[in-house]
């Protein structure tokens, strides 16, 4: 009786307090959330150590344009076990049409899991500078094919593109985007209006842009809520830029917005029409656009005196500072980086 009782003790020790989390989170609402919040993040947290593991070896043996690829997939099986969410792709096939530029809509920080089922071989991000230096994250992503961009500094933006183009068709790789910037999560099924540097990279080496639209799971994941599903991915044909100039831009950016767009009301829950707020498409037409400085809020449509234009770089993209979305938390917006937060 003693053997037995020195394991049973501990166990016990053990057990209780996960059956009483367990079922506090079944009866309380928030519990429930940050339980699962927690368990996405350290799913996170360990992936992003065997993702340091995989970058070194695969780059020794030569294949680090796959490590997103490994790590992605390695990602979402984990994830999608441990919270439930899983992903049904249409068009998949198309995601092997390389060199590209890839483009999704950005919702939340859950989108991680979604480019984990979708993340194809031989593609890589873009990414802000600065997380080039970040511990772990950094020497990750520089083994992995990241290509940074200096924000700051327009021309050396400019010239990254380009050299970014022909890196791509030399190395028969491709790159993935946000073409919104920042995230855009909200009730209706609609998109920020688009960046145009993604369009001018493609644009400039000649390669097709291959959008990819991830059902709007706003009943999954919001504030106070993270529960589980299926939810749609479509990947959409690839939209050639045989051809194409930079006066060719604006009108290439609105159509394949209204695309993707589209898309996503098409595979999202039906809405009525009055849901949606009037289109935004217009905003990214040539004319600079006037933007909020660092200490307003954010409007449709902004008085010019309350505004300053951005600034344009010499491929026509910009790099702008606001004061918020619609979730109240993002403080920049980016040329279609890759962007990690915490949940609004």
């Amino acid at each position: 009786m003693s053997i037995l009782g020195t394991f049973v003790r501990p166990l016990a020790y053990v057990s209780v307090p996960f059956f009483l989390i367990h079922t506090l989170a079944n009866h309380n609402p928030l519990i429930k959330y940050y339980l699962r919040l927690g368990l996405y993040l350290s799913t996170l947290g360990i992936c992003s150590v065997w993702g340091a593991m995989v970058a070194v070896g695969m780059s020794l043996a030569g294949r680090r344009f796959d490590v997103n690829f490994v790590t992605a997939r390695s990602f979402y099986l984990l994830t999608s076990r441990v919270l439930g969410i899983k992903f049904v792709v249409e068009g998949e096939e198309h995601l092997d049409t390389r060199p590209a530029v890839l483009v999704g809509n950005h919702q939340s920080m859950l989108d991680i899991i979604y480019l984990g089922r979708i993340f194809p071989k031989r593609a890589s991000i873009m990414a802000k500078k600065e997380l080039q230096w970040m511990p772990l994250l950094g020497q990750y992503m520089t083994l992995s094919g990241a290509v940074f961009v200096d924000r700051g500094n327009n021309a050396k933006a400019v010239q990254s593109l380009m050299e970014v183009g022909e890196i791509m068709k030399e190395r028969h790789t491709s790159l993935w985007m946000f073409p919104e910037g920042t995230r855009s999560m909200r009730e209706y099924h609609d998109m920020l209006p688009f960046k145009k540097g993604g369009f001018h990279l493609a644009v400039q080496a000649q390669v097709p842009i291959v959008p990819v639209v991830c059902e709007n799971y706003w009943r999954l994941y919001r504030k106070g809520v993270l529960g589980s599903g299926t939810l749609k991915i479509r990947v959409l044909p690839p939209v050639s830029t045989t051809g194409l100039t930079t006066a060719d831009i604006p009108d290439l950016v609105n159509r394949v917005r209204d695309q993707m767009v589209a898309a996503l009301r098409e595979i999202s829950i039906l809405l009525p029409q009055s849901a949606y707020p009037e289109s935004k498409t217009e905003e990214v037409q040539p004319p600079q656009e006037e933007v909020p400085t660092v200490d307003q809020p954010v409007a449709p449509e902004p008085e010019p005196e309350q505004s300053e234009p951005e600034t344009p770089s010499e491929s026509g993209s910009s790099v702008r500072r606001v004061g918020g979305n619609e979730n109240g938390t993002e403080t920049e917006e980016d040329e279609g980086m890759v962007l990690v937060g915490r949940p609004s």
